[in-house]
């Protein structure tokens, strides 16, 4: 039984032993440990602040970002509401500019086709008169004392001009 418990001088030196150890870890040992422990502490909240500081920046990025994407949606649908009225714009004025270009072509060639109808007519009135002319020149020339001889030469004389 001696084995299991232990003798008093056993205790006594091992309590001598574990005091001078205390004192020697108290004296070189436990302000380290505490110090390293006190940064490890500081240095874990810190960690922490820093992450909900980094958190509440992220947050407030996040919604600039969202302002920032909806303004320029904004400026986007502008944008294209401007070009789309600049489009139009350009569409009505070439629509406006091929119209007077038009009214100005029908104009010129009415007045053509009006002036080439007088030339035509004056063109047709001088023949018609050089035929007059031509068919009394010869109607003079023969004299003829008949009138049915006239007459008679006169269709001869027409007839001869519609083949001509």
């Amino acid at each position: 039984m001696e084995l299991l418990l232990p003798g008093l001088g056993i205790i006594v030196w091992t309590l001598i032993a574990f005091v001078i150890v205390l004192l020697i870890l108290k004296k070189f040992a436990w302000k380290p440990i505490l110090k390293s422990l006190n940064e490890r502490e500081a240095n874990i909240a810190d960690s922490i602040a820093t992450a909900k500081r980094v958190k509440a920046e992220m947050a407030q990025l996040q919604s600039e970002n969202e302002a920032l994407l909806a303004k320029a949606r904004e400026e986007r649908a502008t944008l294209l509401k401007d070009a789309k009225e600049t489009a139009d714009k350009m569409v009505a004025d070439a629509k406006n500019k091929a119209k007077t270009e038009f009214d100005k072509i029908l104009a010129d060639a009415q007045v053509a086709i009006q002036q080439q109808k007088n030339a035509a007519l004056t063109d047709v009135k001088n023949q018609v008169g050089n035929l007059v002319i031509e068919v009394a020149e010869k109607v003079l020339r023969k004299e003829l004392a008949d009138k049915a001889q006239q007459e008679g030469y006169i269709k001869q004389l027409t007839a001869e001009v519609k083949l001509n």
